[in-house]
């Protein structure tokens, strides 16, 4: 199962991994990059520093292509972005921007620039940049979404550019990943379904509330501040629900949620905390390796792609 993200990327499926904020840290990122993925570490709002440690730790585990998932929002964008030149990290993946100042001098280095977007212009305007692919996430992944589901997004973006498509937001089996190669898309990105590998080391917590999860726990919070967040229902979400009853302003949505991914992340705090998670949660029933994780995608999808065949015209 190999596509033109394979050979671009360097790696042996085009499967990626999301680069979650307090979840995805070099020991995940390097298990998905040693199963033949893309690992990546997810920077965050954290400073260069902490990143530099992770590249330092990524490298001694695995010498295969890995990751830096960079929010282009984050106050230490600048730092960040030097951190990835200097360790010559070979791709990045972005959100909440545009990476497009940045582009020259990472291609200098040859990182790979691949950006996360939820809409088709923005996915156009991106590729005039230089971007070496997109990855088109639909509105039910976990974290900050859109307004568009993966299914309606991805043949679109496939259709308006020409850079191959990567598809991210509810997948987390091998059909999916099947749905998503005939929509067009050239791999995937998965997050939720990582959060439960062995080698995440995100708070125990927090994984048992994703294995837990049911159909219809997840929820989208924050609307009234314009960058809406998809999270399993807790006391904090009940709490945003109020704001939103009673039309609170966005900043307080905004200063009430400061600190809470980490809350939940980090310290375990799964009733106050934002547990950030995909709609896929409740699909998510085992905690197991990462390499496991992957062949056991891989495997699902060839044998999906296999069946379709009794469904084509003779």
């Amino acid at each position: 199962m190999r596509t033109v993200i394979c050979e671009r990327l360097g790696i042996q499926y085009p499967v990626l991994q999301g680069g979650m904020a307090w979840v995805a840290t070099a020991e995940l990122a390097a298990a998905v990059s040693e199963a033949g993925g893309l690992g990546i570490v997810g920077s965050g709002q954290a400073p260069a520093a902490w990143l530099e440690k992770e590249i330092i730790k990524i490298k001694a585990r695995t010498a295969k292509p890995y990751g830096v998932n960079v929010m282009l929002m984050s106050p230490h964008v600048e730092e960040i972005i030097n951190v990835i030149i200097n360790h010559k990290v070979p791709v990045i993946t972005t959100g909440a921007g545009n990476p497009g100042k940045y582009i020259p001098c990472l291609k200098e280095v040859g990182t790979r620039v691949i950006p996360v977007v939820s809409s088709v212009a923005l996915a156009q305007r991106l590729e005039k940049s230089g971007i070496d692919a997109v990855i088109a996430e639909g509105m039910e992944s976990g974290g900050h979404v859109g307004e568009l589901t993966t299914m309606a997004l991805v043949p679109q973006i496939v259709d308006a550019v020409k850079v191959p498509v990567i598809a991210a937001g509810g997948i987390a089996d091998g059909r999916q990943f099947a749905a998503a190669l005939m929509l067009g898309a050239q791999g995937v990105q998965m997050g939720t379904r990582f959060m439960c590998a062995t080698e995440c080391t995100v708070h125990p917590n927090v994984k048992n509330m994703v294995l837990k999860a049911r159909d219809r726990d997840t929820v989208v919070t924050g609307r009234p501040t314009g960058h809406p967040v998809r999270v399993l229902k807790n006391k904090l979400t009940r709490y945003f629900d109020e704001l939103e009853r009673h039309a609170a302003p966005a900043a307080e949505f905004e200063a009430f949620g400061v600190g809470k991914l980490s809350l939940a992340m980090a310290e375990g705090d799964i009733e106050n905390g934002s547990v950030m998670a995909g709609q896929v949660a409740s699909m998510v029933t085992r905690e197991q390796p990462a390499a496991e994780i992957i062949l056991e995608l891989i495997k699902e999808a060839k044998a999906t792609l296999k069946s379709a065949g009794k469904f084509a015209a003779e």
